[in-house]
């Protein structure tokens, strides 16, 4: 964890970088290109897209483009709702992977648990990782009882679970749970939206202390706490300062100051209810 490059070991042994770029709500076109285009160039190695983002052709264009070879970049994207099920997932697949001009994907998620359907969605994943079409596979925004469904059934167990998880929302015993079973954490919103979080009195302090920004010591937290982490900007300066986070440790006593302000507070929708979305 001591450089923007420092990985995570999945269960099956690929490497997945701590810290990367999201690229929710980041238009279509020159904005969401601009993005990944001065992520990379600062030093970032992963980009996380999804389907229903609307903006993978931009994606593929900048990677293309940023003079960064292919496998030096850990690359996710995600099957929406209406797509779910084996074969659509199949096909959403390859619509995926034309618009991001890529013959594999690092990392590919279901987006939400659909009722009735995720199990047969995740078989299709499991065909393209046999198939070496992906490098490993996992799910965003399972609660623990979807997991345990999932669990019982699956051949390949998810390698990755990502979930609105910050500093209002801990999510510890999900997070216990997937590291009895070596399933990577990995949290999106992690800076809540529209930055609330860093106004909060024991955030403020230790930014204070650190000698850095509230946004730095809470990404920290999230790596200090074996998390994965996805902050979303598409402005220059703040893509810097997202990664500038490898050159200070937050010692034991404060991470528990942080660890104290959860209180299960979403600014997302709870994935129980994903269907009023």
């Amino acid at each position: 964890m001591y450089d923007i490059q420092s990985a995570t070991t999945l269960s099956n042994g690929v490497k997945m970088p701590w810290l990367g770029l999201g690229v929710y709500k980041a238009q279509e076109g020159e904005e969401v290109k601009r993005a990944v285009r001065t992520a990379l160039e600062v030093g970032y190695r992963a980009i996380d897209t999804a389907a229903i983002y609307e903006n993978e052709s931009g994606v593929g264009e900048a990677i293309q483009e940023s003079g960064v070879a292919r496998e030096h970049i850990f690359l996710t994207t995600k099957v929406w709702n209406d797509d779910q099920g084996y074969e659509s997932t199949l096909q959403a697949f390859e619509e995926s992977l034309h618009k991001l001009r890529t013959d594999y994907i690092d990392l590919y998620l279901i987006h939400w648990p659909v009722r009735g359907k995720y199990t047969d969605t995740y078989r299709a994943l499991e065909k393209l990782y046999k198939d070496g079409r992906v490098r490993a596979i996992g799910v965003s925004n399972f609660h623990i009882h979807h997991l345990e469904e999932l669990l019982k059934g699956c051949q390949i167990q998810p390698m990755v679970n990502q979930v609105e998880l910050h500093p209002m929302l801990s999510q510890l015993e999900l997070r216990e749970f997937c590291r009895q079973r070596n399933i990577q954490m990995e949290a999106w919103s992690p800076l809540m939206k529209g930055g609330d979080i860093f106004q909060h009195s024991v955030i403020q302090e230790l930014a204070q202390k650190y000698g850095k920004t509230p946004a730095q010591v809470i990404l920290r937290w999230d790596i200090q706490s074996g998390i994965v982490t996805i902050p979303k900007s598409v402005t220059p300066s703040r893509i810097q300062e997202n990664s500038d986070i490898f050159d200070f440790t937050i010692s034991h006593e404060d991470m528990k100051k942080i660890d104290a302000i959860n209180k299960n507070e979403r600014v997302g929708t709870n994935p129980d209810k994903y269907d009023t979305m």
